[in-house]
């Protein structure tokens, strides 16, 4: 009775947790839905009442959108690849080889993860101002690379020294060198831990906004979808539908990388804490 009891007492936290962490991207899409006057209805309902494509319609009309979008995915893919390349030579260091300085440079990229990077916007922005780097989309993809890179060489490096270094030493005995042993031998088996530092990452470039908009200010052709986003509020009020409708398009691309690689996540992350 006791073990059964604890077990319905861990499924209902479980539910319950998942229904408040999803009611909110519940309420964004069904609102997306609805007819604005039932937006607007001093009694909300949970399932629209009207359905409606109008928001949507709206939302792709708007001014800028097809560019943003092209920006945004251009942006976030550069950072995440460029993160992924230097991350992976850093992790292989600091996992395979002994030098001097190595716990040192470990505690930085701890530091650095848990640093707030918000706290970096004014420095960025006054060396981005006297650079002439304002107002370009290379800026934004550095400041990216700078954020994600952290997290990127820790979950990596921990998933490197989970993989037997014999198995690379193997490959050398049988002629391979030091570089072709890891692109043999290592570089396969880190694909679990490279998916879920892509995830990560992706996620974390895709949603950014402070740095959006503080570093494109004149060039609004060059601006992300979190700043389009802001967009549809103003001076007599906020499109509540078509807010939410472009937030909904917003998401469908993280949600379908998180889809697509999920199945990586869980091993890569756990991979990746095997060894410190």
């Amino acid at each position: 009775m006791r073990r059964t009891a604890g077990r319905l007492a861990l499924n209902g936290a479980a539910t319950w947790t998942v229904v408040v962490c999803l009611f909110p991207v519940y309420w964004m899409v069904s609102t997306a839905f609805k007819p604005s006057r039932d937006i607007q209805s001093y009694h909300p309902r949970l399932v629209p009442r009207h359905w409606t494509l109008d928001h949507f319609r709206r939302a792709v009309d708007a001014d800028g959108f097809a560019l943003f979008w092209r920006n945004s995915v251009l942006v976030t893919l550069a950072a995440v690849l460029l993160a992924l390349v230097v991350a992976l030579g850093a992790a292989y260091a600091v996992a395979r080889m002994s030098w001097r300085g190595r716990r040192q440079f470990m505690l930085a990229v701890f530091i650095a993860q848990m640093a707030p990077w918000e706290s970096l916007i004014i420095p960025v922005y006054i060396i981005s101002r006297d650079t002439g780097m304002l107002d370009r989309l290379p800026t934004l993809t550095l400041v990216y690379f700078m954020i994600t890179l952290p997290f990127t060489v820790v979950v990596l490096r921990g998933f490197i020294a989970g993989i037997p270094p014999e198995l690379e030493e193997a490959a050398q005995v049988d002629g391979c060198t030091r570089l072709g042993a890891f692109r043999r031998v290592a570089l396969p088996l880190l694909a679990p831990g490279l998916m879920a530092t892509s995830l990560f990452g992706f996620i974390t470039a895709w949603n950014e906004f402070t740095y959006a908009n503080f570093l494109i200010i004149k060039e609004q052709d060059k601006r992300t979808l979190p700043v389009w986003l802001s967009s549809f509020q103003t001076t007599f009020g906020t499109d509540w539908g078509t807010t939410m409708a472009a937030s909904t398009l917003f998401a469908l691309p993280a949600l379908f990388v998180f889809l697509a690689l999920q199945r990586h996540v869980t091993s890569g992350l756990a991979s990746g804490g095997v060894k410190g």
